[in-house]
């Protein structure tokens, strides 16, 4: 049985489908080949958005996979999104299931998956759904949990968003290091390959997991990527992969080097007072805040003056570079102050007298 905490970094790799033996097979072979794939995974059941897209081989597939375990050694996962995937992935003796975005954001598709999987002790890992919601995610492990399912871990594959970017899925790494916190006995992997949507971030994303001490990564790996039935973007070949992997700096979560700590121990001190005098600073702004609140209600003025928040907006902003802060950081950092400011403005106008 799959330890899913016993090593660190986890790789796990593998084309985004199954689709014929021959690419299955081979991609598993040079995958193995490279020593640094620790579980193959292949998508043999395909949830798409849009229908007469390939939604995969389906059942066909898994004696494919009892090949490719018995040709390199690797176990072998793949993703289950109701009872009957389960059913007949257990019948074959898949050794670990993920559930993907699109089915963690329906609760009923999870606990039918859940109810399934009692009695078996295959792992299962998450992914995050497909809207930034950690509470539906927290709640399909809680599921999972309650049925009896022993081993979970998360999968960030980054969140739908609106609008261009460079992410085919915006990573929001805040609501991963969110259900790190909420759930801090779980590993959690990154799947870069479904927040880049293509090949040019791969590493980059990686890196930034590593750096959040995620347990591992889950890469799409493809013998011939841009023939792929599905995804082929992403994909990578099995040597560029190996590349890849290379590449990715693994650091140590600490040091017992007494100049290290020393040093840290100091920076962390000024970042501490740093941060009391920010707390200061914004109670300060809330009182003037609230002052203006007065004028308004005084003189029957509404709350929120457009003109005037764009104005803060775009001068914070236009300071962006000099200070070397990123206008994505700033614009949270205005909206959360200025939610703040519209309550504290909305009790004055409700309370005072």
């Amino acid at each position: 049985m799959i330890d899913i905490k016993s090593k660190k970094p986890l790789i796990i790799a593998g084309p985004c489908s199954a689709e014929t033996v021959e690419q299955t097979l081979e991609t598993a072979k040079l995958l193995a080949a490279t020593g640094k794939v620790d579980i193959f995974r292949a998508g043999v059941w395909k949830p798409r958005t849009k229908p007469g897209m390939f939604e995969g081989v389906g059942i066909p597939a898994l004696p494919w996979l009892v090949e490719v375990k018995k040709s390199t050694g690797l176990p072998v996962a793949i993703e289950v999104a109701n009872a009957k995937h389960v059913e007949s992935a257990l019948a074959f003796g898949i050794d670990m299931f993920w559930i993907g975005a699109r089915t963690t954001s329906n609760p009923f598709s999870v606990q039918e998956i859940a109810e399934a999987l009692k009695g078996s002790d295959v792992p299962v890992l998450v992914k995050n759904p497909m809207n930034a919601d950690v509470e539906l995610w927290n709640g399909a492990v809680e599921r999972l949990a309650k049925c009896g399912v022993k081993q979970l871990g998360l999968i960030h594959r980054g969140f739908s968003g609106y609008g261009s970017s460079q992410y085919r899925n915006t990573p929001m790494w805040h609501l991963a290091l969110e259900i790190k916190k909420r759930l801090p006995e779980l590993p959690i992997f990154c799947d870069p390959s479904h927040i880049c949507g293509n090949r040019e971030h791969l590493l980059e994303v990686s890196q930034q997991a590593a750096d959040l001490n995620f347990n591992g990564v889950m890469v799409e790996s493809h013998i011939t990527p841009q023939t792929a039935w599905s995804d082929a973007k992403q994909q990578v070949t099995p040597h560029d992969l190996a590349e890849l992997l290379d590449s990715i700096i693994w650091r140590a979560e600490g040091s017992d080097s007494v100049a290290y700590q020393t040093s840290l121990d100091e920076l962390r001190g000024v970042i501490d007072r740093l941060d009391d005098e920010i707390l200061r600073l914004l109670s300060k702004r809330m009182e003037a805040a609230e002052g203006i609140g007065r004028i308004k209600r005084e003189n029957n003025v509404m709350i929120l003056q457009s003109s005037r928040w764009n104005q803060v907006v775009e001068r914070v902003l236009s300071r962006s570079s000099e200070l070397g802060l990123s206008e994505d950081f700033l614009n949270i950092l205005l909206e959360a102050i200025h939610i703040e400011s519209i309550n504290k403005q909305n009790h004055i106008m409700k309370h005072l007298p």
